[in-house]
């Protein structure tokens, strides 16, 4: 007679193997796993599961699981680095690119709800996770995007061991025989660049998406201006059959995690052909550069855009007329 199931370990995650991408994994082909059932918390739902402890490769840094692999399948990550698994980038960029709206809740309430309600769903063969929140011309143009920035072979530089704090203060005694790093970390390398388990997962100011996302606008042209002051985003060459309505629903589709409230307005001009989206922060018109950065599409047509230029003073401005 089979035991009685301890109704204390309901909606308890079990598994056999971790789901991991090939950089974490490692180059080493016979590598060896301790498994422990429900060693920990899951780092995004908090409910206890299967963790999975491993060493990628000689001198590297042993890797466990963070979360668990319901977590992970409904995001398609990686249950050790959180990066995607088909394109090797962080969610942000991901999401951001391809226009999708993630339902899962970012607060501690119904996490674990959330979580075997995706389980089920799953087991039941149906959909779960992110919904997609833009036209299929859209998507096109950024899996095109991703797949330009999307890291082809594993990085197992990823995997090395951390620097040591110690030798960075010049206390460390332990010279080769340290299992740390021994180097200075880049000036850009600081301890909070590393950002917590949620925030990674749910791609919240992300610090690496941050860059990528910065690193390809740039190459597009987007660069954010040196004036801060400088809030809207230049729509050149509009369809003739465009109108401000039409522009804003586009606007408000293709961002779709930013607040339409942030949008403090948008000006059509029909005789030139062109729009203007301004926003009231700096910040969220980056982000809308960032999202933007592969065209906007409006009404079945791919724009492309521009920072807006900013306003002289009147000093500036009497200078010029001078």
């Amino acid at each position: 007679m089979p035991p009685k199931a301890d109704i204390n370990k309901a909606g308890w995650e079990q598994s056999e193997f971790p789901i991991l991408c090939e950089t974490c994994l490692g180059d080493n082909p016979f590598i060896r796993m301790s498994k422990q059932e429900y060693g920990r918390s899951c780092g995004t739902c908090a409910r206890p599961f299967t963790v999975f402890r491993w060493n990628p490769g000689a001198g590297m840094r042993f890797k466990t699981t963070v979360v668990c692999q319901t977590c992970a399948k409904v995001k398609n990550v990686c249950q050790t680095c959180l990066l995607d698994l088909e394109y090797g980038l962080p969610t942000q960029v991901r999401d951001m690119a391809l226009g999708v709206v993630n339902d899962a809740p970012t607060s501690d309430i119904n996490r674990e709800y959330y979580a075997q309600n995706m389980e089920a769903k799953l087991q039941s063969g149906g959909g779960a996770g992110i919904k997609g929140a833009g036209p299929t011309r859209t998507q096109s143009a950024g899996k095109e995007m991703l797949k330009q920035l999307a890291r082809t072979d594993p990085y197992y530089k990823r995997n090395r061991p951390n620097i040591c704090s110690f030798f960075v203060k010049g206390e460390c005694t332990r010279g080769d025989e340290c299992p740390f790093r021994h180097e200075m970390p880049a000036s850009d390398q600081k301890q909070n660049i590393q950002k917590s388990i949620q925030d990674r997962y749910h791609g919240r100011d992300d610090a690496v998406a941050q860059r990528i996302m910065t690193t390809h606008a740039e190459s597009q042209g987007l660069k954010p201006p040196d004036d801060p002051t400088i809030t809207s985003l230049f729509l050149p060459l509009v369809p003739a059959t465009s109108t401000e309505d039409s522009i804003r629903a586009s606007v408000v589709k293709s961002l779709s995690s930013v607040d339409p409230s942030e949008i403090k307005s948008i000006v059509h001009v029909p005789q030139s052909k062109c729009a203007f989206v301004n926003f009231k922060q700096r910040s969220v018109a980056e982000a809308a550069a960032y999202a933007w950065s592969h065209g906007l599409d409006v009404d079945g047509e791919q724009i492309t855009v521009r920072w807006g230029r900013g306003r002289k003073k009147p000093a500036e401005a009497a200078a010029a007329a001078a």
